[in-house]
C-alpha cells in the first residue's frame, strides 16, 4: 500500500505556491545508516507508485532494483490520481477539487517535490534513478542535482525533450477527451465523466506504445466470434480498462506535464546542457519504439559524457521496457554492479518511517 507524506509548502515553476501538498509513495528495502543507498524509480504516464506491480521482474532481492541492498522508492507524480496532489485533490483554499484550475506543473516540479520527500527522510545520496517514458524524463531531471547527490541515472525510452512528434500524440489524445460532450470544458460531473473521450485517448496511446510488427504478429487480420477484428477488441479493452481507474482531467494534465519536458529549458543550449550531465548513465533505447525513437536515446548517449547506450531489441515498441522484464533486468543489473555498486556503502540498514 502507498504511504503519503505532506509537504507543507511547495512552489511550482510557474510561481504558484501550493500548501499541504500530499505525496504518495511506496518503498521496498531499507535505508543505510549513511543514507546513501537509495534507488529512485520514476513511473510512466498512467502507472501507480507500486513499481512491484509493473516492474516485478526487476524489483526484489538480487535483481536490478535489489531490495536487500537498496531502499527503492517510487513516488507518485504531480497530477496523477494515485495520491499526490492532482486535479482530483481538494484545494485547501476552497475545499473543492482543483479540477482544471490546478496550476500546471512540469516534470522538473515533480522531481523537486520528490527530492523534498527524500530530504525529509535525511537521504544524503541517491545511488541511481531509473525510469521509462515519463519516468525517464524524471531520471534526466534528477541528474541536475549533481553527481555528489545522484550517482547514476538510467533513462529508458525517452529523449532529452519532448519532440513535436510526441506533442502531436499528446494533443490528439487531449482533443479526443475535449470532443466528448461530457467534458464540459473540464467541469464535468464526477459521477458522469467523459469516459468515451478518455477511452479513445487511451486507444490512440496504445497504438503509439506498440509497433507495426507487434500488431501484425499478435493480431494480423484475425476476427473474434462477433466479427470484430481482434485488433479492435484489444484496443477497446484497453480503453475500457483505463476509464475504470483513471481521471480524464488528470490525463489531460499529465500529457501537458510531459510536453513540458526539456532539460535545456532555462539552462542553455540543448547539446551543451546534456554535456553538463556528468553522472554515469545507462541510456536504454528500444529499436522498435515509434514514440520515442532510438535516435533520441542515441543523442543522449552521444552528448552525455559518461553515458553508454544499450538497445532493447523486442518488437513491442515503446512498451518493450514493460513487456521484456528479463532483458531489462539483465541489462540494468550488469551495469549497476559494474558502475554503481562499487561506490555505494553497504553498512547495516535502518528502517525509514512511513
Amino acid at each position: 500500500m502507498a504511504a503519503t507524506s505532506i509537504i507543507r509548502s511547495f512552489t511550482l515553476e510557474c510561481g504558484t505556491r501550493l500548501r499541504n501538498v500530499p505525496v504518495a509513495y511506496q518503498t521496498w528495502g531499507t535505508l543505510s545508516p549513511a543514507a546513501d543507498n537509495v534507488i529512485v524509480v520514476g513511473h510512466s504516464l498512467t502507472s501507480t507508485p507500486d513499481a512491484a506491480d509493473w516492474w516485478r521482474g526487476c524489483l526484489g532481492p538480487g535483481k536490478a532494483l535489489d531490495t536487500d541492498r537498496f531502499l527503492v522508492v517510487c513516488a507518485n507524480v504531480i497530477g496523477s490520481p494515485y495520491g499526490t496532489v492532482a486535479p482530483v485533490s481538494l484545494n485547501p483554499a476552497t475545499g473543492d477539487p482543483y479540477g482544471v484550475n490546478m496550476p500546471q506543473a512540469t516534470v522538473r516540479d515533480t522531481v523537486a517535490l520528490h527530492k523534498m520527500l527524500l530530504d525529509s527522510w535525511g537521504v544524503r545520496q541517491v545511488a541511481m534513478v531509473i525510469g521509462g517514458s515519463m519516468g525517464g524524463m524524471q531520471a534526466l531531471e534528477w541528474a541536475f542535482y549533481g553527481p555528489d547527490y545522484v550517482r547514476g541515472i538510467v533513462p529508458i525510452g525517452v529523449g532529452g525533450r519532448h519532440s513535436s512528434w510526441c506533442i502531436a500524440w499528446s494533443e490528439s489524445q487531449r482533443q479526443a477527451i475535449f470532443a466528448d460532450p461530457g467534458w464540459r470544458n473540464g467541469h464535468y460531473n464526477p459521477l458522469d465523466p467523459p469516459v468515451a473521450g478518455l477511452a479513445a485517448a487511451r486507444m490512440m496511446a496504445m497504438i503509439s506504445y506498440r509497433s507495426f510488427g507487434s500488431f501484425e504478429q499478435r493480431f494480423g487480420r484475425e476476427r473474434a466470434s462477433n466479427g470484430a477484428f481482434n485488433m479492435e477488441t484489444w484496443l477497446r479493452h484497453h480503453g475500457d480498462k483505463l476509464v475504470r481507474r483513471f481521471d480524464p482531467a488528470c490525463y489531460v494534465y499529465l500529457t501537458h506535464l510531459m510536453d513540458s519536458h526539456d532539460v535545456s529549458r532555462g539552462r542553455g543550449r540543448y547539446e551543451a546542457v546534456l554535456q553538463k550531465i556528468r553522472q554515469h548513465a545507462l541510456v536504454i533505447g528500444i529499436r522498435s519504439d515509434i514514440l520515442y525513437l532510438l535516435a533520441e536515446s542515441e543523442e543522449l548517449a552521444e552528448h552525455m559524457p559518461n553515458a553508454e547506450l544499450a538497445v532493447m531489441e523486442g518488437s513491442d515498441g515503446h512498451d518493450t521496457f514493460l513487456t521484456d522484464q528479463a532483458a531489462l533486468n539483465d541489462t540494468v543489473l550488469g551495469w549497476r554492479k559494474r558502475v554503481i555498486d562499487p561506490f555505494v556503502l553497504h553498512r547495516p540498514l535502518r528502517k525509514v518511517a512511513s
